[in-house]
């Protein structure tokens, strides 16, 4: 495993230090974690921001929005027929949350 050397202000390597301590483990490993934890969520905040501009570019295409209704049209459709089935099976004193097949 590759080592890294970084300076830590006097203030924030006593708190590493602390946390070490609380937790039992090296500043190591705690500094592992919250490298490991920052990478993480600054890849998703990346993704979210992705997702976001394709929604807004897709939202300011009206046949990619003309597609989009229609298919969440759909959606709604089989979204009310399954409620539907599920209101007719407890009707007859069917459990939807049984499982048959067990």
């Amino acid at each position: 495993m590759p080592a890294i050397s970084l300076r830590l202000s006097d203030d924030v390597e006593a708190n590493l230090k602390a946390e070490a301590q609380l937790e039992g483990k090296s500043q190591s490993e705690i500094a592992r974690l919250a490298i490991t934890e920052y990478l993480a969520r600054r890849e998703r905040e990346r993704f979210m921001a992705e997702m976001v501009a394709a929604g807004r570019a897709m939202a300011n295409d009206p046949q990619a929005k003309a597609e989009a209704l229609a298919i969440a049209e759909d959606f709604a459709a089989a979204d009310d027929a399954l409620d539907r089935l599920i209101a007719e099976e407890r009707a007859v004193g069917i459990d939807p949350n049984e499982k048959w097949w067990a």
